[in-house]
């Protein structure tokens, strides 16, 4: 490789056991592995997010192969490409008879059309696809695609992957810095791979970095110390994307900690959203939600600590707006739970919706109008507040729905007080049954 080719391309592995990381695909005895050690390969999606080794492992595949290799980037290819590269296939000179495997990068990017235009050489074995994505094939790939390719999920590297990684930048002497004096301490390589957030790209671009702008000392050696890798790192990376897959799992893990009660675990992904620049609005509006769905009745007031968090961090902005929305997060998080008022409102528009819920009795309706109560509206409702206790008997319902329950009080929270308001009205229609 030319010095000008960065690190991160130079050390792209070649062999499998070069390749760190992904042990669960290419472990000893995996199918993939096996499939690639055998040079059996099918139709494969590789997904995961940036630097965790697709485009390598792409490339692993290309050296071990006897199949031709042919490689295109979504971004910049197009039907033409794809046609080209069939054509070529079909053609038993160019192809002297070997399978071709064809490495599309970031196919999600491809549209319906090229897509379409891919299937059915996918189908009928024309072209052996190796597509590699870091969204979700299962909501960004063509469904018939997927399910005529094995999808394998990548996942970020661990610290000990991203290690092993370095520490082969540092020793190899034609494609890294091996020729080099480079010192480097085992705990200033560990907090590079903290640092990197499971990102292998991340990691070799900033210790090319460090090493290039470091001026060697007296010795002639290198010496990258961790103020030299601060410099170069600058901010942690962050694995979060505003309109893809991480985007909805971090939001979607937030709400479902802030519903199982653990207020630690809801911070830490308001944190993760708040570091990535996520709209505060947005994050608002959940916990807002959060506070009326699943915490409803059993506090209130989360609801409204909720609201005044949205009003107050819209007025103030960031970084200010992440102490309302940590004490609205922490707030829901530590309530007491009921979803009752959530699913009294569903089955009253379940029923609203499908069934035939009568009309409002007319003690009950409104009489605006001289001549109205003629007609019978208003007549004889009973004013709750002209009976002991502020309650009285008298039918709220309409006639088809007599007898439905549709909110169903918990005994959690305030809810508990909901209860033993509810036993006291009913006593009190007791006794005024018995009193008449």
């Amino acid at each position: 490789m030319e010095n000008n080719t960065p690190l991160a391309y130079r050390m792209s592995p070649m062999t499998l056991d070069e390749y760190a990381g992904q042990e669960h695909i290419i472990g000893k005895g995996k199918m993939l592995r096996r499939m690639i050690e055998a040079d059996r390969l099918s139709s494969i999606i590789l997904f995961g997010p940036p630097g965790v080794g697709k485009t390598a492992l792409a490339r692993v595949i290309a050296h071990s192969t006897s199949s031709r290799f042919e490689q295109l980037n979504a971004v910049t290819a197009g039907v033409a490409d794809i046609k080209k590269v069939v054509a070529d296939a079909s053609n038993p000179i160019l192809s002297e008879g070997r399978k071709t495997v064809l490495f599309i990068d970031e196919i999600h990017r491809f549209n319906k059309l090229q897509q379409d235009a891919l299937l059915p050489y996918v189908e009928d074995g024309t072209v052996i696809l190796i597509g590699a994505t870091t969204e979700n094939p299962f909501f960004e790939v063509n469904k018939a695609l997927v399910s005529r390719s094995t999808v394998f999920q990548l996942k970020p590297l661990e610290g000990k992957d991203i290690v092993k990684v370095l520490r082969n930048a540092l020793s190899d002497k034609e494609r890294g810095f091996g020729s080099m004096d480079v010192k480097i301490s085992d705990e200033t390589l560990l907090k590079i791979a903290e640092y990197s957030n499971g990102d292998a790209r991340t990691a070799l671009n900033s210790i090319e970095l460090a090493v290039i702008t470091t001026p060697p000392s007296a010795d002639g050696s290198i010496v990258i110390t961790d103020e030299v890798m601060k410099e170069c790192i600058q901010t942690k990376a962050v694995l979060f994307d505003k309109d893809g897959e991480y985007h909805y799992d971090n939001i979607s893990a937030m709400i479902k900690s802030m519903r199982g009660s653990d207020p630690n675990a809801a911070i830490l992904y308001l944190a993760r959203a708040l570091a990535a620049g996520e709209d505060i609005e947005f994050l608002a509006r959940r916990i807002m939600i959060c506070a009326a769905e699943d915490v409803g009745m059993a506090n209130p007031n989360a609801l409204l600590v909720a609201v005044a968090a949205y009003e107050c961090a819209r007025s103030v902005g960031m970084p200010e707006a992440r102490i309302p929305l940590a004490e609205a997060c922490i707030t829901v998080a530590t309530s007491p739970k009921s979803n009752a008022a959530y699913l009294a409102v569903d089955r009253a528009l379940n029923d609203a919706r499908n069934a035939d819920t009568g009309v409002v009795p007319m003690h009950l309706r409104n009489a605006p109008a001289k001549g109205m109560e003629e007609l019978g509206y208003s007549v004889g409702y009973k004013y709750p507040h002209d009976f002991p206790g502020h309650v009285t008997e008298q039918q709220y319902m309409t006639d088809k729905t007599l007898g439905k329950k549709y909110y169903e009080p918990t005994d959690i929270g305030y809810e508990r007080k909901v209860n033993e308001y509810l036993d006291y009205v009913k006593k009190m229609i007791d006794r005024e049954k018995g009193n008449a």
